[in-house]
């Protein structure tokens, strides 16, 4: 994405679609100057006016709203922009829209007016992806998540982070300067050293703790898979809260993965309900849908087991899927409360309930909530919630080890590998060479953001 800055730009700022009001921002050099054609007159900054917009030819109205101007630097973008609040109609944006575009202002491109306030230094890249992050938040955890992110709690750990490394770089290069100087070389190294190795595990353990909070972010999958009439379907039921898949008798009535989100402890899983596992069969769809459950099986973050202890047959595949830390879970608890005896996969939880009665329902969700939030912590924490800012500190940790090992021996190689390290943190707040991620980035904001 290599737009004109100087294009004044224009788009929808709330929700598409028909409602009572419409924000509508318009941002650029020529900002008020066009705001003015379509008022009659010039606002004063951040006042809030009553307003009547016409056709910038015809002169006929387009609608009545407020109209709100600011002055840039102190605006969103950082530049000259304007707000309409008008009614949220088709034939309205329509009219305006044309006008906009006859006064000399073009349509945004996706995550322009962000990209902007990222080149104007109204914020840095960590925070333009948070903000992305907020208007995807579906849970409440998601939002305390993007806001701290928004709020630059990951920004000051990178910057401090960078800053610490630089200040290493002068007495490495002062080495360099001076090898031959009794007592320089190894002074040094005493105290570089140390403040490297302490950043490298300092990175190391945020990195691990990431781990977890990404979870927050990306959520997790969730596969439930079994022979045919295990009772899969009314459990996906059951936790969704809803008739989302349907319930049989009739062996093989799901064919197809069906999929629901939930949100569970703040963490939102998207739960599948598969195909039944049995063996060879026929029926072409019912065996393109058992590939399905197994491909969706071993691609989930999570898989639970259901078996029918009323059922003599079994189904070893189903087992064979499960992986330690997922579940077996042993319905139809209401008509067959005892467990039969069967050779668990280790580390595999094992658990009855009856989605009919709601028999050890509330144990199993608790369980499973416990099992998706994987230890995460609080959303309002720092963390590296995107696989740009994980690469980023791997590489930094990768280039301070080299350094380590470097320190004592070849002082030059230590001092390039440390500025490699800063030049990756860097990369997380766009400190540095971005430009190349930029367009990747601001692909997935909306068109008004």
């Amino acid at each position: 994405m290599r737009p004109n800055r100087s294009d004044t730009i224009f788009a929808r700022a709330s929700g598409a679609g028909k409602a009572g009001v419409a924000v509508y921002r318009v941002s650029g050099p020529g900002a008020h100057s066009i705001s003015a054609q379509l008022i009659g007159r010039q606002i004063k900054n951040r006042e809030v006016v009553l307003t009547t917009l016409r056709d910038p030819d015809a002169g006929v109205v387009i609608d009545r709203g407020l109209t709100i101007t600011f002055q840039g630097p102190a605006s969103f973008t950082g530049e000259d922009s304007v707000e309409f609040h008008l009614h949220g109609s088709r034939a309205v944006e329509s009219a305006l829209y044309d006008g906009l575009n006859r006064l000399g202002a073009r349509p945004a491109q996706a995550g322009e007016f962000t990209l902007r306030a990222l080149k104007n230094g109204k914020l840095d890249l960590a925070q333009a992806e948070a903000l992305a992050d907020l208007i995807d938040a579906e849970t409440n955890i998601q939002r305390q998540q993007a806001l701290g992110q928004l709020d630059g709690r990951l920004s000051a750990h990178a910057e401090d982070w960078r800053h610490r490394i630089l200040s290493v770089l002068a007495p490495l290069e002062a080495d360099i300067d001076f090898p031959d100087e009794d007592g320089v070389p190894a002074a040094i190294a005493a105290a570089a050293g140390p403040a490297i190795s302490g950043l490298k595990d300092q990175l190391t353990e945020f990195l691990t703790q990431s781990g977890r909070a990404r979870r927050i972010r990306e959520g997790v999958s969730i596969a439930v898979v079994g022979p045919p009439n295990a009772g899969k379907s009314s459990l996906v039921n059951a936790l969704a809260g809803s008739e989302i898949a349907i319930v049989s008798d009739i062996a093989g009535t799901t064919r197809d993965v069906v999929e629901t989100r939930l949100d569970l402890g703040g963490i939102v899983a998207n739960l599948a309900d598969t195909a039944g596992l049995r063996g060879e069969t026929g029926d072409l769809i019912e065996k393109e849908g058992v590939k399905r459950a197994r491909a969706k099986a071993k691609a989930a973050t999570i898989r639970i087991g259901v078996l029918d202890p009323t059922s003599e047959a079994t189904v070893p595949e189903a087992l064979n899927l499960l992986q330690r830390d997922d579940f077996l879970i042993w319905s139809k608890a209401d008509l067959a409360p005892a467990i039969p005896s069967t050779q668990t996969p280790d580390g595999v939880r094992v658990m009855t309930l009856s989605s009919k009665t709601g028999l050890g329902m509330a144990e199993f969700v608790e369980a499973l909530t416990r099992a998706v939030s994987g230890g995460v912590d609080q959303g309002d924490e720092p963390a590296l919630t995107r696989a740009r800012h994980v690469q980023a500190v791997e590489t930094a940790i990768a280039a301070l080890t080299r350094a380590e090992a470097h320190i004592t021996t070849a002082p030059e190689l230590a001092a390039e590998d440390a500025r490699l390290a800063a030049r990756a943190l860097g990369q997380i707040t766009g400190a540095v060479g971005v430009e190349d991620v930029l367009g990747e980035i601001f692909s997935s904001f909306c068109i008004g953001k």
